[in-house]
């Protein structure tokens, strides 16, 4: 990983089209995405400055806009393209997401993958 310093965003929830079976196929269900990305936060804390941070603002509206509009039957597959977002729009170094998939499996209270992935320039 690098360096120590992290922005995170939790609780991320989007409503789409998410699913193997048909029914699913006709409906928008609810993901959900809590992303920890590094980024070194030093600059930003001695300017006080947007412009020196990562914009977790930015980051959010660019993946509420990608997962709204997606329509893939795996959360494995969503969570992958939601990080090549963050990693190559953002440049952030790497990442750690997990795309939740919440009452997926009746009894339980949420199925999620957890993936961490690093930027190859």
């Amino acid at each position: 990983m690098d360096g120590a310093d992290r922005v995170l965003i939790e609780g991320l929830e989007v409503r789409t089209v998410i699913g193997i079976y048909d029914w699913e196929r006709e409906i928008r269900q609810t993901v959900r995405l809590d992303l920890e990305m590094a980024w070194d936060i030093s600059t930003a804390a001695k300017t006080d400055s947007i412009e020196d941070t990562l914009d977790y603002k930015a980051v959010s509206k660019r993946l509420i806009a990608f997962v709204e509009q997606s329509s893939f039957g795996l959360i494995e597959s969503l969570a992958e393209q939601c990080a090549a977002i963050v990693l190559h729009e953002f440049h952030v170094p790497w990442l750690r997401l997990k795309m939740s998939k919440p009452g997926a499996v009746r009894g339980s209270e949420n199925v999620a993958v957890l993936i961490e992935r690093r930027r190859h320039d």
